[in-house]
Formats: structure tokens, C-alpha cells, sequence
């Protein structure tokens, strides 16, 4: 008895339309088409005018997604790391980002410092904090010499004057 050929069909890998994974993965189907022309996704088929989408494609979407949402880097520098090689080349550009994104923080921090002060602040007049005060004259003194301006000094100074 000789052995019969299988023609058994494997099953077909399910395929999800554009509207469907705009839908699943929180974006607009105009933001997919956007990253199928940045060359960040592909479509595997058409049935008719409709984009499908494999696992494969679907996994490539939310690789994109955790370099441009969640490294919060630009469609092109996540165009880049997508397409790199070499792990090299992501790690230069993902170091410049880290760099760029800690500079940002620290940016921020500060500013944040400077709110809080100016809210926990009780002085009338910003002139007449110690602090506020002393980095305003500063400020203007620097920016009349010339001079790089000063940063407003908040560590070790307390928010409200003290009654001794």
C-alpha cells in the first residue's frame, strides 16, 4: 500500500483590515497609511480597495509604536532604528535620544522647582522674595554684561522667608 500525498490545506493565517487594526492599535487609518509611505508597516494584501494586515504586520506596528510612542522618538528616527542592521547603529541613535530626553527632563524638573516655588512663594511681589528677587536682578545684570544668564538657585532655600 503506498503512502498518499497529504492535501491537507494549512489553515490560512487570519488577516485584519486597515479599519480594523486603526481601531485595535488606538491610531487613525490615515496615521497607518502615513507609516505604510514612512516605510514603517506593509500591507500583505488587498481585498478590493482594503489593506490587510498580518501578525507580522501587526507585530512590526507595535514594534514602531514602542520607539515612536513610548521612546517618544520622531517617525524618521524610528524609521532608522526599524531599518538599522547593525545594533550599533541603533545604539548611537537611541543614545542621542537618551541624551536629548534626560537633557529634557532636567529641563523640566527645574521648571517644575520654579512653579512650585513661585506657588508656595508668600511674597506680594516676586521682587521682594529673596529668591525670586535676587535671580530677577541677576538675570537682568548678566543679560546687560553680556554674561551667560544665571540659573535660579532653589535647593536649600526655603519656599517662605524666616522670622528670625
Amino acid at each position: 500500500m503506498s503512502a498518499s500525498p497529504r492535501h491537507a490545506e494549512e489553515p490560512m493565517e487570519q488577516l485584519y483590515s486597515i479599519s480594523e487594526v486603526a481601531r485595535a492599535f488606538g491610531v487613525s487609518v490615515p496615521t497607518l497609511r502615513y507609516y505604510e509611505e514612512c516605510g514603517l508597516i506593509q500591507p500583505v494584501a488587498r481585498r478590493g480597495r482594503v489593506r490587510q494586515y498580518d501578525r507580522a504586520a501587526l507585530e512590526r506596528l507595535a514594534y514602531a509604536q514602542l520607539w515612536h510612542h513610548d521612546g517618544m522618538m520622531t517617525l524618521a528616527d524610528t524609521a532608522t532604528v526599524m531599518t538599522s542592521e547593525h545594533v550599533q547603529e541603533r545604539h548611537a541613535l537611541i543614545a542621542t535620544q537618551h541624551a536629548a530626553m534626560q537633557e529634557r527632563i532636567d529641563r523640566l524638573t527645574r521648571a517644575a522647582a520654579v512653579l512650585r516655588h513661585m506657588l508656595d512663594c508668600p511674597s506680594d511681589h516676586p521682587l521682594s522674595c529673596p529668591v525670586t528677587g535676587a535671580y530677577i536682578h541677576a538675570r537682568v545684570d548678566a543679560t546687560l554684561a553680556g554674561e551667560e544668564v544665571p540659573v535660579m538657585v532653589l535647593s536649600d532655600m526655603p519656599a517662605q522667608p524666616s522670622d528670625t
